[in-house]
């Protein structure tokens, strides 16, 4: 069986973040589409979306850091943005009612995308990385964590760069519960973590 370890992005290596990212619609993202608060292809270059993700994961420093590395044996395989609620600006610009949902709510870290290497997808890593944020948002003291991932409807498939924001059984096994399904396939989930009010 394959050993899974993980490590917050600023403890991993710019080549391990850019591994991950080499492939798919994340290569051209970067993980920035809830980071930018216009229209991420019209309001930035992909110049600009690289060099922001290596900031924001600060690699090679004590951080703060915009997300986790997960290892397959040793390799980097995998990502998972999470971190506090306010560094997304997009959350809070756009209209749709998942994405402002109890704004007075202390403590949220955001759970917003996923991102697999190819020939790794398929294999369960996405679940790893789910379990992954309730470890390390008990370590940096987050109360709650948020995601926001669709359910597909039944019977009915999504295409891997659509559930980069997850799916709602990911975030289920990790032991989020959903508190609102603002659209037919939007879900909002959230998990208190130990210690929380």
């Amino acid at each position: 069986m394959a050993d899974f370890t993980w490590l917050p992005a600023n403890r991993a290596t710019t080549d391990d973040v850019d591994a991950v990212f080499a492939t798919g619609g994340a290569r051209k993202c970067r993980c920035q589409a809830l980071k930018v608060p216009g229209w991420i292809w019209r309001d930035t270059t992909q110049e600009q979306r690289d060099a922001a993700l290596l900031e924001q994961t600060a690699c090679g420093t004590t951080g703060p850091t915009s997300g986790l590395i997960g290892y397959v044996d040793g390799e980097a395989a995998g990502w998972v943005a999470v971190e506090k609620r306010e560094n997304y600006p997009r959350l809070w610009s756009r209209k749709q009612a998942w994405m402002r949902m109890d704004p007075e709510l202390e403590g949220v870290w955001s759970v917003t995308c996923f991102v697999v290497r190819k020939g790794r997808r398929q294999s369960g890593l996405t679940y790893e990385l789910a379990a992954a944020t309730v470890e390390y948002g008990q370590q940096v003291g987050a109360r709650v964590l948020e995601g926001y991932p669709i359910e597909p409807a039944p019977g009915k498939s999504v295409i891997w760069d659509e559930a980069s924001v997850g799916l709602v059984q990911v975030f289920l096994e990790a032991g989020y519960e959903v508190v609102a399904s603002p659209t037919l396939r939007r879900r909002v989930v959230r998990r208190r973590l130990s210690g929380a009010s």
